[in-house]
């Protein structure tokens, strides 16, 4: 056989190897096509079948439910992309669509399953206002006020000896199993012990719409439910197993804490693959905090008030080191959240309370938007009422205010001394948030004079 023989043979054997591969190729695309449309033809079937299996689920199993048809619709999507020869160009799709189709670990993220919300904050930083941002969300939206304050009230003695170690451990596991509806963490630090999962004990358990629900009253007090629809305390004792059952059958879950100090403890809590957890840290002036404190907490901080009548302040007194280590926990942990490390990426935000009374129906779309749950026509009526309200607060808890005037008001109730000391010892803190410091107590009550700098976060 001549060299030119060779030559052609080898060419002809390439060219059917060539077109066996691509028919194999068009095969597999073709397959990924039908599966394509008898996932779409079949999705109504199962979203019944989805919700039928979380229903019957206990709160101590796995919640595989974010497991979705929208995320199988994206894998087989992707995989039909890749097997038609088109390369994922990243510059024809925008950062949502990124993180929707992979994460950073390398696996598919499913849009369409339940989303967490973890709201940090310290307290008087006004996360009971913010908090309800969520609250009102609707009928599909979990939300829980202050979970920890049971734990808290339990362990912060033994918790001190053991530097919080032991009690941020403690707040961690807690939060993971109310995350995935699992109240028997819970169960037990309130106190007194429930009796067969019945509590009349929860705190501030009217906070919460999703436990002022009729599936969550105890079977012999349904009909005072009736008579007052929740509207109160009279729902009766909560049934944490119904709580349970009514969690499960909700998409969206959230949580707000003034009780988590430290945000590097949480990674455990991040990473777990069954939770898609989105953490929201709640900033505020900390000279706007002490101020507040000082009206809400009058018998614990008669020191300061005494202080401001007699305009020496000893900055090594323990009452100014509390301060100090506040203002030095929430620099660290918002340090940690804005770095990014990996197992944050893209799952941390910062927002200060001041931008939020100021521009309270924008920021409330930011956080729905990177908390990726749709922002809610309740929750905007909710906002509309309770930002723009000229009715006096009922309380230092209230939520219904003028929230622009209420970011300006601790300037003329803090004496300017009392400003100066927390100048000195949260000042790596106010930087970091973009808070201006004031040299005298004129510009403290010069409202004209804006001690907020623009600043972008994330």
């Amino acid at each position: 056989m001549t060299s030119y023989d060779q030559q052609n043979n080898t060419v002809e054997l390439t060219l059917q190897r060539e077109d066996l591969r691509m028919k194999t190729k068009y095969a597999i695309v073709f397959i990924c096509i039908v599966a394509l449309v008898i996932i779409e033809k079949e999705s109504n079937i199962l979203s019944r079948v989805s919700d039928r299996l979380i229903q019957r689920q206990m709160p101590q199993q796995q919640d595989f439910s974010n497991i979705t048809q929208k995320g199988s619709l994206m894998a087989l999507k992707m995989l039909l992309s890749r097997l038609s020869g088109t390369k994922r160009d990243s510059s024809n799709y925008s950062e949502e669509e990124e993180e929707e189709q992979l994460d950073d670990s390398g696996t598919y993220s499913y849009a369409g399953g339940h989303k967490h919300v973890l709201l940090l904050a310290t307290t008087r930083t006004g996360s009971s206002f913010v908090g309800e941002f969520f609250n009102q969300h609707g009928e599909n939206m979990f939300y829980l006020f202050e979970p920890l304050w049971h734990v808290e009230r339990m362990l912060t003695p033994a918790a001190e000896a053991n530097n919080g170690t032991v009690l941020s451990g403690i707040y961690r596991d807690v939060l993971q199993g109310l995350f995935l509806c699992d109240f028997s963490p819970l169960e037990k630090f309130i106190s007194p012990s429930p009796q067969d999962h019945v509590t009349p004990s929860l705190f501030r358990r009217e906070s919460s719409l999703s436990l002022c629900e009729e599936r969550v009253c105890s079977p012999v007090i349904r009909d005072v439910f009736e008579r007052y629809h929740c509207k109160s305390r009279r729902c009766g004792p909560l049934n944490l197993t119904l709580a349970s059952e009514s969690c499960l059958s909700k998409q969206h879950h959230a949580i707000k804490t003034v009780r988590v100090h430290q945000l590097d403890t949480l990674q455990p809590l991040v990473e777990d693959p069954r939770l898609d957890i989105k953490v929201i840290q709640l900033v505020r002036d900390p000279r706007a905090i002490l101020a507040s404190r000082m009206v809400a907490f009058s018998s614990k901080y008669h020191t300061w008030k005494a202080w401001a009548q007699n305009g020496q302040v000893p900055e090594d007194d323990e009452e100014v080191k509390r301060l100090k280590g506040n203002c030095d926990h929430i620099r660290m942990s918002a340090e940690v959240g804005l770095s990014q490390p990996h197992w944050l990426r893209n799952r941390y935000m910062l927002v200060r309370y001041e931008d939020i009374a100021l521009y309270p129906m924008q920021k409330a779309e930011e956080m729905y938007k990177f908390a990726g749950i749709p922002f809610s026509s309740l929750a905007r009526e909710w906002i509309l009422r309770n930002t723009q309200t000229t009715q006096k607060a009922s309380g230092i808890y209230s939520t219904q205010k003028n929230s622009s005037e209420q970011a300006e008001k601790w300037r003329f109730t803090i004496p300017f001394t009392l400003a100066q000391v927390v100048q000195r010892v949260c000042g790596p803190t106010m930087k970091l948030f973009g808070y201006r410091f004031v040299n005298d107590e004129m510009t403290l009550t010069n409202k004209s004079i804006s001690l907020l700098e623009e600043r972008l976060f994330n």
